[in-house]
């Protein structure tokens, strides 16, 4: 009877040890290890933002986002007349064209509601090299990048004050509210 007390036990201090094991074991799985960054962010860093801007394509001449880093002060005290100028700028990159003609100048830029007023000098249509195909890929660059802020929902384009412009031509009125179109 002694024996079979003491086999007991035994195999119930075997199964304790067993199960006592792998709890352990179970336990080294789950350390956590601290989060180490790769590299710290500057200061520098936390003030920019990535902005699209449209222009032309070179070979394809689709519209086209080009991604740029820009300090989020600007983005604060002018976002429009920001994101404005670096389309009249032109893109960086040299597979990309721009649209807005040199010379043009930004009279003012003002949201009434969800609608941005955009008023151009007249080298916006004068200078303009013409063509619906180009006219219009020159307004969607604007609207496109312009809708990217939230309360942007259409664009209103003057110039030199005045609303019921054209281009050139006469293919595109300057009448409506230009507004971002679904892909």
């Amino acid at each position: 009877m002694k024996k079979k007390i003491i086999l007991v036990i035994l195999i119930l201090i075997l199964i304790l040890g067993g199960w006592i094991y792998i709890i352990n074991k179970n336990k080294e799985k789950e350390t956590i290890s601290e989060y180490k960054p790769q590299e710290e962010i500057s200061d520098e860093q936390l003030r920019q933002s990535i902005v699209s801007l449209y222009f032309k394509n070179k070979s394809s001449d689709e519209l086209m986002p080009e991604g740029r880093l820009i300090d989020v002060k600007l983005l604060l005290n002018e976002p429009y007349k920001t994101l404005m100028q670096f389309l009249i700028d032109g893109p960086k990159n040299e597979k990309l064209e721009k649209l807005i003609p040199d010379g043009t100048v930004i009279n003012k830029i003002e949201l009434k509601k969800d609608i941005l007023y955009i008023d151009l000098s007249k080298e916006f249509i004068e200078k303009h090299e013409g063509g619906e195909n180009r006219e219009s890929a020159t307004i969607y660059s604007i609207v496109n990048t312009m809708t990217q802020l939230t309360e942007v929902n259409g664009i209103k384009i003057l110039i030199d004050g005045k609303e019921d412009q054209q281009f050139k031509d006469g293919k595109i009125k300057f009448n409506d509210i230009f507004v971002k179109l679904d892909n």
